[in-house]
């Protein structure tokens, strides 16, 4: 469970045990607890909203309580199923998350669905609630990136560039000399919540906000995803950046449009 992570051009080396403790044969995992970190002080976040615009802060916690469980099943299954090949001889082994394997892209879609669906029938607006998430999701995504770390994973194809990273993982060596893509996004998506934050002082209308987090988001994961090594593929296509540039112009297309709307 060692994963030796260095930076030989900074002259830094992580050996990082991926289980915290184990009792028997449970581990508490430093990727469950990053995950969950990124999760706290992404509702912590998203109480203090409610707050500020006065917002039922019941029914911002119903639906985190249908949405959260619903993202991790939702982020399991974008993953099983762009990576059949690893589970098809195992099907058990689909409800084992312990050891990673959670595309966050499902997350997201499964959270936003859950949100939408939620505020139809509650006859809430979506857009209020869509704004107040999008910084939420970007503070979640930048904190659980450093799980991406500690596995020893999300890393790019090899480079030259004074940051590149090397893997060893139980004494093999898995990448070497090549670019940290989950430091590249985390730093991305911490950037996205400054940018965020000060564009929430301007905006006109509900759901500009969360159109903001998709055209910033998008922008950076599909440049990111280009220089994945362990991306997920439909035939010779990545998903994910496929998804991320159709993200970036829904993005684009529906914010022109919510500015047209506010103009009238």
């Amino acid at each position: 469970m060692n994963n030796i992570i260095t930076f030989p051009n900074l002259g830094l080396e992580f050996n990082i045990n991926r289980a915290i403790f184990t009792i028997g044969n449970f581990s508490v995992y430093w990727y469950g607890i990053i995950i969950s970190i990124g999760m706290i002080l992404a509702v912590i976040y998203g109480y203090n909203e409610c707050k500020r615009i006065n917002f039922n802060t019941d029914d911002f916690f119903n639906m985190l309580i249908i949405a959260i469980p619903v993202a991790i099943i939702c982020a399991r299954l974008y993953y099983v199923i762009f990576s059949w090949d690893l589970y098809k001889d195992d099907i058990a082994s689909v409800i084992d998350i312990r050891n990673g394997g959670l595309a966050i892209y499902g997350g997201v879609i499964g959270a936003a669905l859950t949100v939408i669906i939620y505020c139809t029938k509650k006859k809430i607006k979506i857009g209020v609630v869509l704004d107040m998430l999008a910084v939420g999701l970007l503070i979640g995504q930048s904190i659980g990136r450093w799980g991406n770390f500690v596995n020893g994973e999300a890393f790019g194809s090899a480079t030259t560039l004074p940051w590149a990273m090397c893997v060893t993982s139980n004494g093999r060596q898995i990448a070497d000399m090549v670019h940290p893509t989950f430091l590249y996004e985390s730093l991305w998506n911490a950037l996205g919540i400054i940018v965020l934050l000060v564009y929430k002082r301007y905006k006109k209308t509900d759901g500009e906000l969360f159109c903001a987090y998709m055209i910033w988001y998008g922008l950076g994961r599909s440049f990111i995803e280009g220089l994945r090594a362990d991306s997920l593929f439909l035939g010779p296509v990545k998903v994910s950046q496929i998804l991320s540039v159709c993200i970036l112009i829904t993005g684009v297309i529906t914010l022109v449009y919510l500015k047209k709307c506010s103009k009238k």
